[in-house]
């Protein structure tokens, strides 16, 4: 039985954490994905910003409109967009399996892995212990098993993200059943490159999660794009003798609709990958959702077990993994000099049309809290910037405690949100106040960041 000093499972950001500071420990790294380097290089946030890209500048043409400017009909060519985007991340995946193969005191593992005893983990047919484990094992998408789905002609139009984005071709409609960030980013890159997108969300808005009032603008504005159903449950699937897909679905009075469709995705969150590691045999325990449980320096309930990323995090956010595997290579290093991780202000992106991006807690959630707060409201078309887009649909929405004048949370919808929400996270980490970020700093005229701006002038403090 071969011995470690140190096992990582998981080639996301738990890859990172192996660097020249551990050239003098043995060290195992195991994988069994099809790709190397996890999910965000490989099936999401890279490949999905990538296509976000020229999907917004096919939709370009709409706003041009406004302004007085005539853009010819947009034509996405599917094929050499997908290729741009796996053209580069494929080798980026591939040079980097061989990268670590070429490490000394390395040896990666490309096969599944469970523990079958006390940090004693089964690889293939090989048995291996270490003193030290780090499990960075990811998540899967989620996908029910709806009536229909056991056909296999079925099975082969129904997609997740982990597929979806290397079909051969665009496909001329698609049923997007979910309304989370996965399914809003997907509604607007396939409707943007020419696909008739139907979207089934079983709640009363898409991105229930959000701040009440940016879910709601959403959910209109998205409405105006795509053929949008609230209040849907999945009743099954049906192939066609065309070929095609009939989703059903039925509302929350009990009538029945059917949707035809040439591809299915199927975008209702993902799971942790904790449930394939067999924990049980190690003593690692999990919260009842099947994230594993860790402590503030990521470590496990087992001493010398850590976890990160997906594998344990609610949050499923590339920067969070990021973070956390940065705190678990300095406590592996420092055992004695441990550091915690910093969950405080953790933002998230929706990288849609209208783009979202949020931090900190939400009007319900002050609520809910019962902390006392003030809020507003800043429209993007009540600054310079706003009126040279001709906006009038996009907002600022601040949330302030009175007595500390602290931001309490920032959400915003609209371009550039996900670039705008910036300084706010910045001023909520480094403990600003808010008139010492309204007026101690010089605001670029007439940037749309002057939205920020007169947002945080607004709040009644």
């Amino acid at each position: 039985m071969r011995h470690f000093d140190l096992c990582v499972i998981g080639s996301g950001s738990g890859n990172s954490i192996v660097d020249e500071s551990f050239d003098d420990l043995t060290v195992a790294l195991v994988d069994k994905g099809e790709r190397f380097g996890g999910t965000c290089l490989n099936a999401g946030c890279i490949p999905t910003k990538m296509y976000v890209y020229p999907a917004e500048l096919a939709t370009s043409a709409e706003r041009a409109a406004r302004v007085g400017v005539t853009i010819g009909k947009v034509r996405a060519d599917w094929p050499a967009i997908r290729d741009r985007i796996f053209g580069r991340i494929d080798p980026i995946s591939a040079g980097g399996e061989e990268w670590r193969r070429s490490n000394a005191n390395v040896t990666l593992y490309r096969e599944s892995a469970a523990f079958t005893g006390p940090k004693q983990l089964l690889i293939g047919d090989e048995t291996i212990t270490a003193d030290r484990f780090v499990l960075a094992a990811g998540s899967r998408p989620q996908v029910p098993s709806y009536p229909g789905m056991d056909d296999p002609g079925v099975a082969e139009r129904v997609h997740t993200s982990d597929d979806i984005m290397r079909l051969d071709k665009l496909p001329a409609s698609l049923v997007i059943i979910g309304g989370g960030f996965v399914a809003a980013e997907f509604a607007h890159i396939f409707s943007a490159l020419g696909t008739k997108v139907t979207v089934l969300q079983r709640s009363e808005v898409m991105l229930r999660k959000e701040d009440a009032d940016i879910a709601s603008a959403f959910t209109e504005q998205l409405a105006n794009r795509v053929h949008l159903r609230l209040k849907q449950q999945i009743v099954g699937l049906e192939l066609t003798d065309r070929g095609t897909v009939i989703v059903e679905s039925a509302d929350a009075k009990g009538i029945h609709y059917d949707f035809e469709c040439e591809r299915v995705l199927v975008a209702l969150g993902r799971v942790p990958n904790a449930d394939l590691l067999n924990l049980e045999a190690t003593g690692v325990q999990t919260h009842p959702d099947g994230r594993i449980k860790v402590d503030e320096y990521q470590q496990t309930n087992v001493k010398g077990i850590f976890a990160l990323g997906d594998v344990s995090s609610a949050s499923q956010l590339k920067h969070v993994a990021n973070h956390e595997a940065r705190v678990v290579q300095h406590n592996l290093l420092h055992p004695r000099r441990m550091i915690a991780a910093d969950h405080r202000f953790i933002p998230h992106a929706v990288f849609s049309d209208p783009q979202v991006a949020s931090v900190g807690l939400t009007e319900e959630e002050a609520k809910r809290r019962g902390r006392r707060y003030v809020a507003v409201r800043q429209d993007y078309a009540s600054v310079a910037y706003g009126w040279a887009m001709e906006d009038t649909e996009h907002f600022v929405k601040l949330i302030a405690d009175p007595r500390t004048k602290r931001l309490l949370g920032a959400h915003i919808l609209g371009p550039e949100a996900t670039t705008l929400i910036q300084p706010l996270i910045q001023a909520m980490s480094f403990d600003l106040e808010v008139p010492s970020m309204a007026r101690g700093q010089y605001w670029i005229h007439p940037a749309l960041t002057e939205v920020v701006e007169n947002a945080l002038l607004a709040l009644e403090l």
